[in-house]
């Protein structure tokens, strides 16, 4: 699932903040995001000339790396919070002042990011209702039912919902001092049906 704190970072990517700039605004945002198309664990293999693990033809020394990436994934992000503050941010997401990255500057986001605005919803109600954002490919071999997880900051969900902590607040994303708190977090499922949400699965 993204992280609480990379999507805070994208954010504040696109309204145009420094690093040493405050967050508090952002990270007191409530946080949800649904898992709509689970996606696949790339390996990418890379020899980089730094580090002596043992000389090459040429005599030059090689090290040798291995990176994971998510591929294929799709994911539907809530925010919710003052609706000045949200508003600035769709508008920041159509329109970034920095460059929009998921991770890595060579990974960015595909697609349309910014969904809107929807009023009159709780964040549970919103990502319950949104239409399922999958590739056609994907849905196609659902051919049953399936169940989409969503996880929550824990206040979103209730006391009633199981808990736990991850450290996943940002507090500063300063590269002198970079720091996270711990946050809530509360997970639920809702259904799909031929394609087709039933929202009140997840309440």
């Amino acid at each position: 699932m993204p992280s609480k704190s990379g999507v805070v970072g994208l954010v504040a990517s696109a309204l145009g903040r420094h690093r040493d700039e405050d967050l508090s605004d952002l990270a007191s945002l409530l946080f949800g995001v649904r898992a709509d198309q689970p996606g696949a664990i790339i390996r990418d293999y890379q020899t980089v000339h730094e580090q002596a693990f043992w000389r090459n033809k040429d005599g030059k020394y090689a090290h040798i790396t291995e990176r994971y990436y998510l591929g294929d994934a799709v994911f539907v992000v809530g925010l919710s919070g003052e609706e000045e503050l949200l508003l600035q941010i769709d508008s920041a997401l159509q329109n970034p002042r920095f460059p929009l990255y998921l991770g890595r500057r060579s990974c960015p986001p595909e697609g349309r990011i910014s969904l809107g605005i929807r009023e009159g919803k709780s964040l549970l109600e919103a990502l319950g209702s949104e239409p399922w954002q999958a590739s056609s490919w994907f849905k196609q071999r659902q051919r049953n039912s399936i169940r989409l997880e969503i996880e929550m900051d824990g206040e979103a969900l209730g006391p009633s919902q199981r808990i736990y902590f991850q450290r996943d607040l940002p507090l500063t994303f300063d590269q002198r001092n970079r720091r996270y708190g711990f946050r809530q977090v509360c997970s639920t499922t809702i259904s799909l049906v031929g394609g087709e949400h039933d929202p009140m699965q997840a309440f």
